[in-house]
C-alpha cells in the first residue's frame, strides 16, 4: 500500500543517513530512514571493541555531544551513541526493510521496498559501501571457511588462519589472531604491508613478521581456496598454504547494483572511481530530486569520504529541500 507522501526518504540508516534525516526533519520537512540491516548496520559488522580512529567530536551528528571518558571511541561507544540520538530525534526508522527500486521523477516519487511502496518528493542515497566485498575471483572463495568480514579473534586459537590484504583491517586482525593463539599466515599481493596502515599499527605488524609470529608473503597472488588449503604464487613458485580459516580483507565497495540498476543514477564515467555524478553545494545527482551522501559520492574510491566529512553533507540537503523543494 502507498504511503502518504513524505517529503524525503533517506536509504541507509546509518552516521550519514541519520545526520541527513535529523537535519530534513530539522527543516519542518517530513522524512523516513529506509535500512535494509540494522540501525548503524555497518558498525554493527565492525570487529568486536574496535577502536575508531577519529576522536568523539569527528563523529557527532545533529550538535549533539558524544561524551567520552577515553581519548578515542569504541564500536560499541559508537552503536550506543547513535541510537541514542536517532530516539533523541524521533526520527522515523524502517529497518531490515531493503529498497528494490525508485520510479517517478522529483516531487512525485515511488520507493520500492521489500515491504512496500513509500511514496516520496525527495531521495537522500545515504548507503556507504561496507555491504559489498570487493571479491576475489577465484575458486573456493565461497566456501563457509572464507570470510569478508573480521569480528573477533577468539574462535581461532590453536587454528591456522590466513589473512588476506596488508591495510589497516588486515592488519589488526593479523595482530588479534596471532594474540589469540592462532597460526596466521598473511598473504600480501604487494612487496611490503602498505604505508597507510595506521604508524602504530604498522610497526607492530613488522615486528611480529620479523620475530616469525606471523607468517607474511608478499608480492604473492592467491589462485584458488580449498576446504583444507590456500593456494598461492609466490616469487620463488607456487605453493599449498595450510587454512582451516581464512579472512580475505580486501575491501569494499557501494552496491552498484542498487546505485545504477534499482536507482538509475548516472555514474561520472570520466572518473575511474565512477561516483555517482552530483552537485557539490546541493549534492543532488544527475537523477533530479535525489541526492548523495556519504562514502557513496566517491564511488569506488572508498577513502574519500568518512564519517568525518560526509556528515556535513546533510546540512547541504536538507538546505537544498527546504529551499526548492522537489
Amino acid at each position: 500500500m502507498l504511503t502518504e507522501k513524505l517529503d524525503a526518504v533517506v536509504i541507509g540508516a546509518g552516521p550519514v543517513g541519520l545526520a541527513c534525516a535529523l537535519e530534513i526533519q530539522r527543516q519542518g520537512l517530513t522524512v523516513t530512514v529506509v535500512d535494509k540491516g540494522a540501525l548503524v548496520n555497518s558498525i554493527v559488522g565492525y570487529p568486536t571493541n574496535m577502536e575508531f580512529f577519529s576522536t568523539p567530536e569527528l563523529l557527532e551528528i545533529g550538535g549533539h555531544p558524544f561524551p567520552m571518558a577515553s581519548y578515542k571511541p569504541h564500536r560499541e561507544d559508537a552503536l550506543d551513541y547513535y541510537q541514542r540520538v536517532a530516539a533523541a530525534e524521533k526520527l522515523d526508522l524502517r529497518l531490515y526493510e531493503r529498497v528494490t527500486g525508485l520510479r517517478g521523477q522529483a516531487g512525485d516519487f515511488v520507493v520500492e521496498t521489500t515491504k512496500g511502496e513509500i511514496a516520496a518528493r525527495a531521495v537522500v542515497v545515504a548507503t556507504g559501501f561496507f555491504d559489498v566485498p570487493n571479491t576475489l575471483g577465484i575458486p573456493g572463495e565461497e566456501l563457509p571457511h572464507v570470510n569478508h568480514y573480521y569480528k573477533e579473534p577468539y574462535a581461532h586459537a590453536g587454528r591456522t588462519v590466513v589473512v588476506v590484504g596488508a591495510k589497516n583491517s588486515s592488519a589488526k586482525a593479523a595482530l588479534a589472531l596471532a594474540r589469540a593463539g592462532a597460526r596466521v599466515t598473511l598473504v600480501v599481493r604487494g612487496g611490503e604491508v602498505s604505508e597507510s596502515v595506521k604508524y602504530w599499527i604498522r610497526p607492530d605488524l613488522l615486528n611480529r613478521i620479523k620475530e616469525g609470529r606471523i607468517t607474511a608473503y608478499f608480492n604473492t597472488t592467491i589462485t584458488a581456496i580449498t576446504p583444507g588449503t590456500v593456494e598461492v604464487v609466490t616469487p620463488a613458485g607456487p605453493r599449498s598454504l595450510p587454512a582451516d580459516y581464512v579472512y580475505a580483507l580486501t575491501g569494499y565497495r557501494p552496491d552498484y547494483t542498487l546505485l545504477t540498476d534499482m536507482l538509475a543514477l548516472p555514474l561520472d564515467e570520466n572518473d575511474a572511481a565512477r561516483p555517482p555524478l552530483h552537485d557539490p553545494a546541493t549534492h543532488e545527482t544527475a537523477r533530479p530530486g535525489v541526492y548523495a551522501a556519504g562514502t557513496v559520492c566517491g564511488g569506488l574510491a572508498t577513502s574519500r569520504w568518512f564519517i568525518e566529512n560526509g556528515r556535513h553533507h546533510a546540512q547541504l540537503i536538507a538546505g537544498a529541500l527546504a529551499k526548492h523543494p522537489a
